[in-house]
This record gives C-alpha cells, sequence and structure tokens, in this order.
C-alpha cells in the first residue's frame, strides 16, 4: 500500500529540512520536495538545494523555474504602478511569496496529492499567503505547517535534525536573507527593535564602487527594454543586469517599516538597486507622457494593488481588473531616462520621449505659451473661480 503523498513547500533551510524528517519519519508521508526560483538562486545553488533535499529522504525534488512568470504576471505591475509601499519598500518578498504559492500549488494538484506543507511559522506574513493561495488552488488536499503547528523553537528543530543523524550547517547566520529577482531581504538584530541601521556587513552586495556611472535606462510601453543602449528581450533580464551594475554602489537600501497581515508591526531591511532604480526612472518617464488624472488615478489604484498583493490577495479577481487599467496606461511610456550613479545614492537627470508633453511647440512654462493669450486666462480664471467667489461673498461676515 502507498504512503499518501505531501508536497512540501522547501528551500533548504533549518525549517523546511526538520519538515521533510517530520512528515515522512513522524506522520508516514511520501515527501514532494519543491523549490520555485523567482530569481534567487543560481544554478549551482539549486544543484546543492536538491542534494541536500534527497539526502533527507524525499520521494522526488522538484525545481520550477518561475522567474519570467513571476516577471509578467506580478513585477510588471509593481513597474507599471511605481510600488512602493509605504513610500519605501517595492515588495521584494510578499511579491515572490505569491508567485511560489501558485506553482506549488499547481504542482501539487498535477500530483493528485493528499497534503501540501510548508515550514512558515506563526509569527510572519508568509503563512497566511501559503494558506490563501494553496486554499484557493487546493481547496481539498489538508494543509500541514509543523513549525507553526508545534510551536518550535530552532533549538528544537536542530535537537530533532541531530537525533535523525542530520548532517548540515547548524550555526545561525547573524542575519537572515531573502534573495528574489525584485530585491534582497535583510533580517537581524537591527530590525527587531525600533531604532538602528543595518551595518554595511549586513548587505549581501558590497560597496565597491566609487566612481560616478551615467546609466540610460530604455522603456518600451512601460517596460524596461534597454540598459545604456543595450537592449533586452526579456525584462527581468534587464532586471538582473541592472540589478548586477548598480547594487556595488549600495544603492536601493533601506529599512520598511511597515503594518504586517496579522495586525503587528514590523522591521526589515533591504537591498534592491534594480527595483528602485527601475521604478523611480519609471515614475519620471510617466510624469512627461501621462496626463494629471492619468497619473492620479492610477497611483489610487497602485495603492491598493500593492497592498492586497503584500496581504496575499493576488487571486482576488479586482486584482486583475486593476492590472488592466494600469496596463492601458502605458501606451505611450516609451523613451529614455537619464541617471547618475554614486556611492549609496542616485540622481534622475531627465529624460528623452517622442510623447513628451512638455513639448516646446506648445511653449516653455513659466516663461511663453502659444495656445492661448492673456485675456483667454484672465476669462478662464473668472469661470473656473466662480463657485468659490461666490461662495465666499454669500457667507462672508458683515
Amino acid at each position: 500500500m502507498e504512503n499518501k503523498k505531501v508536497v512540501l513547500a522547501y528551500s533548504g533551510g533549518l525549517d523546511t529540512s526538520y519538515c521533510v524528517k517530520y512528515l515522512k519519519d513522524e506522520k508516514g508521508l511520501d515527501v514532494h520536495s519543491v523549490l520555485v526560483n523567482t530569481g534567487g538562486f543560481t544554478s549551482e545553488e539549486l544543484v546543492e538545494v536538491e542534494k541536500r533535499a534527497y539526502e533527507l529522504g524525499v520521494k522526488t525534488h522538484t525545481t520550477i523555474e518561475e522567474t519570467e512568470n513571476y516577471y509578467q504576471s506580478v513585477v510588471k505591475y509593481l513597474v507599471y504602478g511605481n510600488i512602493l509601499k509605504n513610500s519605501t519598500y517595492p515588495l521584494s518578498v510578499s511579491a515572490e511569496r505569491v508567485s511560489q504559492a501558485i506553482a506549488i500549488a499547481k504542482h501539487a494538484k498535477g500530483l493528485n496529492a493528499d497534503y501540501i506543507a510548508h515550514g512558515s511559522t506563526g509569527a510572519g506574513n508568509d503563512q497566511v499567503r501559503f494558506d490563501m493561495i494553496f486554499q484557493s488552488f487546493l481547496p481539498e488536499a489538508e494543509i500541514i505547517t509543523p513549525i507553526r503547528d508545534l510551536q518550535l523553537s530552532r533549538e528544537e528543530e536542530i535537537e530533532y535534525l541531530k537525533e535523525k543523524g542530520v548532517e548540515m550547517d547548524f550555526e545561525k547566520a547573524a542575519y537572515s536573507v531573502n534573495k528574489g529577482l525584485w530585491g534582497t531581504s535583510v533580517g537581524g538584530k537591527e530590525t527587531l527593535t525600533s531604532n538602528g541601521f543595518l551595518p554595511e556587513s549586513a548587505f549581501p552586495t558590497q560597496v565597491k564602487k566609487e566612481e560616478q556611472e551615467e546609466l540610460i535606462l530604455g522603456f518600451k510601453k512601460g517596460q524596461l527594454k534597454s540598459i545604456n543602449d543595450k537592449p533586452f528581450e526579456k525584462s527581468h533580464e534587464a532586471i538582473q543586469y541592472l540589478e548586477a551594475l548598480a547594487g556595488p554602489f549600495g544603492i536601493g537600501r533601506d529599512i520598511h517599516v511597515g503594518d504586517t497581515i496579522i495586525g503587528i508591526k514590523g522591521r526589515v531591511g533591504f537591498e534592491a538597486a534594480a527595483a528602485v532604480l527601475t521604478i523611480k526612472a519609471h515614475q519620471a518617464l510617466e510624469k512627461h507622457v501621462l496626463t494629471k488624472w492619468q497619473i492620479y488615478w492610477k497611483d489610487q489604484i497602485a495603492a491598493f494593488y500593492g497592498n492586497w498583493l503584500h496581504e496575499g490577495q493576488f487571486m482576488d479577481p479586482v486584482m486583475r481588473d486593476m492590472e488592466a487599467m494600469m496596463e492601458n496606461t502605458q501606451q505611450h511610456v516609451t523613451g529614455k531616462v537619464f541617471i547618475s550613479l554614486l556611492p549609496y545614492r542616485y540622481q534622475v537627470n531627465g529624460i528623452e520621449s517622442d510623447h513628451d508633453l512638455m513639448s516646446a511647440k506648445f511653449g516653455h512654462y513659466g516663461e511663453m505659451n502659444k495656445a492661448w493669450s492673456g485675456d483667454d486666462v484672465k476669462g478662464f480664471a473668472k469661470i473656473f473661480g466662480n463657485q468659490n467667489a461666490i461662495y465666499h461673498q454669500v457667507n462672508s461676515e458683515s
């Protein structure tokens, strides 16, 4: 008689290593581990993770390459919306968790899995994101979460694995790091309190560039398609190239303070040079090519979209409606953005676009115009301010 199947969201770390042994040895399940790469693993790392999974005793291990789909289904809209949560954080981790959960759920469905598992604790956002996506795609499968359900400490997990004869590096790094296409999160002692910035040594990408460099980002209908006139067919590859180019300047570092899904405040550090530069360049281009009401309403939509995505509600159909609106605004967001890169900072210098609404054909702001006369403005101002004038005259103190 075959054992029942459990599909495990697997990363190769302590929590998911514990899950493999627990689900296999204590629950008697066939464990099918799945790693979803959203731009955070090298090919060498993927090979090592797979090797480790089989050493732990999984029945099968699958690596799903999701970077391109992650860009097309999620990251693209974060660029269209210029989304920085609390004006700071480019949703580096929260965005990719949704994409990973969907890929795992689809894999589990294909295997006709009886159970689906993840190694989230009971304290963070990921538990909610994984649970909601799994429930949507695989309602018939029971969700197992050993770390959360057993309320395990790190020390208890290590003791259990040692008893099982598992050999791995149990030394906890001073900082927890999660790398993906849209940035790298960094957590440590400084982020556990309300004061203190991460030291230089905590960031995975060290500052090595000291001389100013000029950067040209080329967009086509809102998507990054060239860097310094080097073309890219796939925008996610342009993002990876930009990260390698700009990361050594120490650009895109910050600490995000926000509200978790479960109602507590939290801080997390991050480095996201490509994400920050892409968003700020895209936003500068939009200021020139979109009308003020296009910008205004897209900003309202984008703020909600980013928050709802962060809270794991990617499957809500309203998200597709908002994506359609944001995509429609990008028809003329084509052109080049000129940026100066310096250690720990950058400067957006300007744009060039055939769709630039700041065209000299219509005059120069603050100097002259070619579309109306002074008398036209006098009449316009009188009509435009008429209701305010009536209000104040009616309600003025006698």
